[in-house]
């Protein structure tokens, strides 16, 4: 059940209000138990919402949950967005890391909805009318102390947007659109630091399975303070979003070592993306057995196996065929391990990697297959694989009179040439190489 909280006090959250209800069928009750004011009076409500209004601005109402008689799952407040952005729907959650300029207590949160707020924005997307952007905002204003899980869903963002009925019937649309959905998921993070409207967590809800709890910008981080003096509140910001999880953009090496310090998991943007759709307990294993994905982790085709074994990879072939074609021995690595260590961002691998069953013999005998592009043969026998290649020899070409340069050449690229009216054949000056790879 969702609680919609209109506020007579906004005229954009009014007009979202009135589409609201002409969206969809409601049946209007009386709630004589409460002032007209404080979301009593007429009251609306169809399967899986209940809609109150309320006189005064959203942002100055203490717990507007209290209102509401069906037990509710989350509140989405309706409402304005002020500021110098052109047409923009965004939805974000509300709290104080720094002083209450704007409602609510200083230092304290509302309960955030980190996977409700996926879903509004992603409805917010499918509704916006043409020349609206969606985004998403840094936590700011109040209230703090609702006692159900909340989010702001909001029109801006001037007078021009609070009074456009396509807009207001977007934001209204996105709402109903939200019926059910869990507040939380398993996978929601907090966020520190960047611009108010958060383009980098706003990317980690684009291209990840991870939602996004409470977030400090840059501003606001410096309107707490020193993070040291001030463990309570990034506390509370981390039980407000049901997370563990703090992705910090920037250079702020003093409050991750404080969140560090109070037992946060401190992760890149890197550690989001590749940990998106594998398990988190997995993960952790991985971590420990191997390495961590900061220091080269990348996960495999096999991750979700029931169990695995480590091994070392075959990193002498294994360098061979990278040399020899990159992308289709990285490939080769991917889709025959759980998990496996790299280097150089990601790019080349090597070290110790997480298999199952045939995973390692398939890898050997993939990365031969790629070696057969540049050997005449390659073989493998027990625990090591030979290449064998014939290849241009300088020293035998000079032996037989080739001047270097030009002929030389030719003859590497396996043409002949002529030299003192004789005919030199690549096979005369080329001698058989053999590299032997131990796996």
């Amino acid at each position: 059940m969702i609680g919609i909280v209109v506020s007579r006090a906004d005229s954009a959250s009014v007009h979202i209000g009135e589409h609201l209800l002409s969206l969809a069928d409601w049946d209007a009750q009386t709630d004589d138990e409460r002032p007209d004011a404080d979301g009593g009076g007429t009251v609306y409500r169809r399967d899986g919402f209940e809609l109150r209004e309320f006189d005064d601005l959203h942002i100055y109402l203490d717990d507007p949950a209290e209102a509401f008689s069906a037990d509710i799952d989350l509140l989405a407040v309706v409402s304005r967005h002020a500021g110098e952005t052109g047409p923009l729907l965004t939805a974000h959650f509300t709290g104080n890391f720094g002083p209450a300029d704007y409602g609510g207590e200083p230092g304290q949160f509302a309960r955030a909805c980190p996977n409700a707020q996926r879903d509004a924005v992603a409805a917010l997307r499918d509704h916006a009318p043409d020349g609206y952007e969606v985004g998403i905002e840094a936590t700011h204003h109040g209230p703090t102390q609702t006692t159900v899980p909340s989010m702001f869903v909001e029109l801006g963002s001037g007078e021009d947007e609070w009074a456009d009925p396509a807009g207001a019937r977007a934001v209204a649309a996105a709402v109903l659109d939200i019926e059910g959905v869990e507040p939380d998921t398993d996978r929601q993070l907090v966020g520190f630091g960047g611009g108010h409207y958060a383009p980098r967590f706003f990317r980690v809800l684009d291209d990840t399975d991870w939602c996004v709890g409470h977030i400090a910008a840059d501003w606001q981080l410096d309107a707490m303070g020193d993070p040291d003096a001030n463990r309570d509140v990034l506390r509370r910001a981390f039980e407000a979003s049901a997370s563990d999880v703090a992705l910090v953009d920037g250079n702020r090496d003093e409050l991750a070592a404080v969140l560090d310090d109070e037992g946060y998991r401190v992760v890149s943007e890197t550690w989001v993306r590749e940990t998106a759709g594998v398990p988190l307990e997995r993960v952790r294993e991985l971590e420990a057995d191997i390495t961590r994905i900061e220091d080269g982790l990348r996960f495999g085709s096999d991750v979700d196996a029931d169990s695995y074994d480590t091994v070392s990879l075959p990193d002498g072939l294994l360098g061979e065929a990278q040399g020899i074609a990159l992308d289709s021995a990285l490939d080769a690595v991917s889709e025959t391990t759980v998990a496996f260590h790299t280097t150089e961002g990601g790019t080349r691998a090597v070290g110790r990697a997480a298999v199952t069953g045939e995973g390692y013999d398939e890898l050997v005998e993939r990365l031969c297959e790629i070696l057969r592009q540049k050997y005449d043969s390659v073989v493998r026998e027990d625990d090591h694989v030979t290449a064998t290649v014939r290849a241009f020899d300088p020293t035998a070409a000079r032996d037989r009179g080739v001047p270097e340069g030009p002929a030389f050449g030719k003859l590497s690229s396996g043409q002949a040439v002529e030299v003192a009216g004789e005919t030199v054949t690549p096979a005369d000056v080329s001698r058989e190489r053999i590299v032997e790879y131990v796996i």
